[in-house]
């Protein structure tokens, strides 16, 4: 009799129903729980944080989500000078600038320990590898009640913690609460001590109190999603139209770069080398054609490397020596080698430190100045000095040894790349000229300006340029003018001389000190601005004429030259009528004008808006960008913050041998002001346009909230290209923005080849570090 399939065999019993229903869902159900750990594998990683001091370790997840949340812009207004009420009305609520601790008594030092966001706890080695950017699965949830945390760039709450999912409701249910999603370069590299007890008080903070929702808030139509895919289509086709540039898979884009063609080949700077603006213009008499005349499009292509470019010798050398492969120019060694200005030996460029003024050497040449006039006080009194026709700068790059900060500027012109020279040896420096507009820079903020030999011709059309110097002078500052009519008996520096001295006394300035030099056999006068108005109204003729009402005298974006005083200040409580502190205490203080009865930038008291932001962006410096990026510090001189507030970051690298040019863009509200009350500088720009800087002149650019504004002007491949222009290779981009923003800028930087080191995510806010390379494309654009 044969046995059929599923009778004994070998002694078994056959299997019954139930048995092997059970066997099949056991089966089923293993494979489905295989597979889902599979999807969940591959779609998420999962880091470990430390453990707070009430609860266990919890995972935080980065979701490989491709959905962009649609983000509102909110941007504060500056309500200095307005009343509370009046301010408040166009502001952002002060409860989102508030620090990371409720105890507004507590030292500012304590800031340090206060619930610091995760990027400024990751110790160096874990920032070195690029992560993609991770972004949100889903819209957050917003809290009905918020804790009050500081917010470190327009209303965005640095150490939010917003409700967002992906984490498995088991988890939820049991801890009640769910946790950002951040990303992190290496998760196997345990944090100090000190990095845990912080990360323990700021999560036992975070549940303790509530927080307050990031300014620039998601759309509340409900349709957020349709809302971000048709901004991301507007901004796709705007690059498209820039450049030539393609869909390639899901929300990526290729951009395709070109060099640029222009007759200034590897000193290109868009705004000053606008051949076909300048062959249009009617006149030169007023220097119009060294003035700038950007394109109507913010140019897109490269600028080509010099042939056997080569990282810069770094600081202190750099002042004493370049390489001549980076500056290949002679033409200065030519014409002024015989006064110190710069010589060629070999390989390298040698800066000896002399001038036309100072043959001898520039530290002798300003302690010249001191000795004539001790009251100057270099690095004490006297701290923000602006060089007029400044050559390559050798008197700013000595005043450093004096504790001294000197905004030098020349024009590009026949005296080939005296700018380009001072910023490669590491010294500030801008192109730019006195012609027919105002200078970049707010009324009443200059402790010193000087003049040596700048061939500025101060006494015609009314002293009009003067009368500029005299704008941008602290009541009480001096103006030092070492030229030759100081000094010298021939016809023509006498007939100067005497318009000079007959101007300056019409201005109300006082000679403080007239005197020669032995060594050098030149002269130098030192006049005095007035501290209040009662020589200008006791003049007897009204020339210059103070300047109208209506006349802002801070108003610098291309402005026309007026010939005319500004009124100085009246009252206690008004930049400018006093000196500031001296230096290096007015760093640190709040100025006197700032107080509790003004609003700020981020809608606190002005004077608290000011503290805050100090604290804060000590604390970024010091454990993120200092000890927590990887950053060479020592291979970083030249600097620019380009979106600077109250010039906090700036104050913040005070330690570390570099200087920091400020920028206050010209929509934002106005804080030069207050950064020149610190000992600080910089200066009004339109990020829309290039700015007045050699390539390759800068070492570490830093944009917080910068670029998610400027897409809404101008378009970013235009922006980024000009970033890439001042950029050194091997320099190192800092941008802090929201997510989308990050993304779009991590695409251009990786079209450009440049290295990622770093790139973090928390909710919709996110942080980009990369490096740009040598990478240079082979094609020349299109000749215009």
């Amino acid at each position: 009799m044969a046995f059929g399939r599923g009778a004994k065999m070998d002694g078994r019993r056959p299997s019954s129903p139930s048995s092997s229903m059970c066997t099949t869902t056991t089966v089923v159900v293993f494979v489905a729980l295989c597979m889902v750990g599979a999807w969940m594998m591959t779609s998420s990683t999962v880091f470990p944080v430390e453990p707070t001091s009430n609860k266990k370790s919890e995972p935080i997840e980065v979701s490989t989500s491709n959905k962009k949340t649609e983000v509102k812009d909110q941007r504060a207004e500056v309500g200095f000078g307005e009343t509370d009420e009046a301010a408040k009305s166009g502001s952002v609520s002060s409860e989102k600038f508030e620090d990371t601790d409720n105890n507004d008594n507590v030292p500012d030092e304590s800031h340090s320990n206060r619930d610091a966001p995760e990027e400024e706890k990751f110790p160096e080695n874990a920032m070195e590898k690029p992560v993609e950017m991770a972004e949100e699965k889903e819209p957050p949830k917003e809290k009905e009640d918020s804790k009050d945390s500081f917010d470190d760039a327009n209303g965005k709450s640095e150490g939010q913690s917003a409700k967002e999912g992906g984490e498995s409701g088991d988890e939820e249910e049991k801890s009640g609460e769910r946790k950002d999603k951040e990303t992190t370069t290496d998760n196997d590299v345990e944090k100090s001590d000190a990095e845990k007890k912080e990360d323990q008080e700021g999560k036992s903070e975070d549940d303790a109190t509530e927080q307050p929702q990031i300014e620039e808030k998601v759309e509340e139509s409900g349709e957020k999603e349709p809302a971000a895919k048709a901004n991301e289509a507007a901004e796709s086709k705007n690059e498209k139209e820039a450049q030539a540039a393609s869909k390639s898979s899901g929300d990526e884009i290729t951009y395709s770069w070109k060099l640029c063609n222009s007759s200034a080949v590897t000193d290109y700077i868009p705004c000053l080398d606008n051949e076909k603006a300048i062959k249009k213009l009617h006149s030169t008499k007023h220097y119009e054609h060294r003035e700038r005349h950007c394109p109507a499009e913010p140019p897109t292509c490269l600028v080509p490397l010099p042939e056997g470019y080569k990282r810069p010798i770094e600081w202190p050398k750099s002042r004493d020596k370049v390489w001549y492969s980076n500056v290949p120019h002679t033409k200065l060694a030519e014409y002024k080698g015989h006064q110190n200005w710069v010589k060629v030996s070999g390989d390298h460029l040698l800066f000896p430190g002399g001038g036309t003024q100072f043959k001898n050497g520039a530290l002798h040449y300003i302690d010249t100045i001191q000795q004539a006039l001790p009251d100057i006080a270099w690095g004490k009194r006297s701290r923000v000095i602006l060089d007029v026709g400044c050559g390559v700068a050798s008197f700013g790059g000595y005043m450093f040894d004096r504790d001294v900060l000197t905004m030098s500027f020349a024009p590009k012109d026949e005296h080939e790349a005296q700018v380009q020279f001072a910023l490669e040896r590491g010294i500030p420096a801008i192109s730019a000229v006195m012609g027919t507009k105002r200078l970049p820079y707010p009324s009443r903020v200059f402790d010193v300006i000087h003049c040596a030999r700048c061939r500025v011709p101060w006494h015609i059309e009314g002293g009009k340029l003067l009368l500029e110097l005299n704008r941008l002078l602290r009541p009480g500052g001096y103006f030092v003018w070492s030229a030759t009519p100081v000094y010298q008996k021939l016809p023509e520096d006498v007939e100067i001389w005497n318009a000079i001295s007959s101007l300056t006394k019409s201005m109300c300035w006082k000679m403080v000190k007239k005197t020669k030099d032995t060594l050098n056999q030149v002269g130098m006068a030192i006049y005095q601005k007035p501290m209040d108005n009662n020589c200008y109204e006791k003049r007897s003729e009204d020339s210059p004429p103070l300047c109208k009402e209506t006349d802002d005298a801070d108003a610098a974006w291309n402005v026309p030259l007026q010939a005319c005083i500004p009124k100085l200040p009246i009252g206690p409580s008004v930049r400018g009528s006093k000196w500031p502190e001296m230096w290096p205490q007015r760093l640190e203080k709040t100025p006197f004008w700032i107080d509790g009865s003004r609003v700020g930038v981020y809608g606190k008291p002005a004077n608290e808006d000011f503290e805050a932001d100090y604290a804060h962006w000590k604390r970024v410096v010091s454990k993120s960008y200092v000890n927590g990026m990887g950053i060479d510090w020592s291979k970083v001189r030249n600097v620019m913050d380009m979106r600077a507030v109250y010039g906090g970051f700036a104050a913040a690298l005070r330690d570390q041998k570099v200087w920091v040019m400020n920028i206050v863009p010209i929509d934002s509200p106005d804080t030069l002001p207050i950064v020149y009350e610190r000992g600080l500088f910089g200066m009004y720009h339109d990020w829309c346009e290039s700015f007045s800087t050699y390539p390759r002149t800068y070492d570490l650019l830093h944009a917080d909230h910068l670029f998610s504004k400027l897409k809404k002007r101008c378009k970013l491949l235009g922006v980024f290209a000009e970033v890439d222009r001042i950029l050194r290779p091997e320099g190192k981009l800092i941008v802090r923005d929201d997510a989308e923003t990050i993304s779009e800028l991590e695409s251009m930087a990786k079209s450009l080849q440049w290295e990622v080191r770093m790139t973090y995510a928390r909710g919709k806010e996110g942080l980009l570090c990369v490096q740009k390379t040598t990478w240079r494309p082979k094609e020349i654009e299109a000749s215009m």
